[in-house]
């Protein structure tokens, strides 16, 4: 992770990580938010309270994340499918998040499948599906 510029979304490293990975030498920058377009568009197919379902530009993807970084720390990211298809220009990952809800220490893990597309080296549209119950039980737990 480079420098101190992304030390604020330190607890979601592991998904950063494993997005760079998945894509390679496919976009150019070290962090995740240097290989988004400044207009990228980050869609999510679920409701989840606080994070909309449409995200517009670099700036606003930040400040989404940085409210997950609040909220969520992530220790792992793993068991990563990507599937590369249209010449590198889409790529669609599969993959599992391990982590801990802030708030109440509860456990949260989850499965993603997410699909990229590429343009000029960057991410410019991102469509996310997620295990919407596992989200659902983990952020509506109690701890004991």
């Amino acid at each position: 992770m480079p420098s101190s510029k992304y030390t604020a979304y330190e607890a979601a490293r592991p998904y950063f990580e494993l997005v760079r990975g998945a894509l390679g030498d496919l976009v150019d920058g070290e962090h995740f938010f240097d290989i988004v377009t400044d207009d990228v568009v980050y869609e999510v197919l679920y409701n989840v309270p606080g994070w909309p379902r449409l995200i517009h530009g670099r700036t606003d993807l930040m400040a989404q994340f940085r409210g997950y970084c609040d909220n969520i720390e992530l220790q792992s990211a793993d068991k990563l499918i990507a599937h590369k298809t249209d010449n590198g220009r889409v790529v669609v990952i599969e993959y599992e998040v391990q982590g801990t809800i802030l708030a109440t220490g509860v456990k949260y893990n989850n499965r993603f499948c997410s699909i990229i597309k590429l343009e000029n080296r960057k991410i410019a549209y991102w469509r996310d599906y997620m295990d919407s119950l596992a989200a659902w039980n983990a952020l509506t737990a109690h701890t004991h």
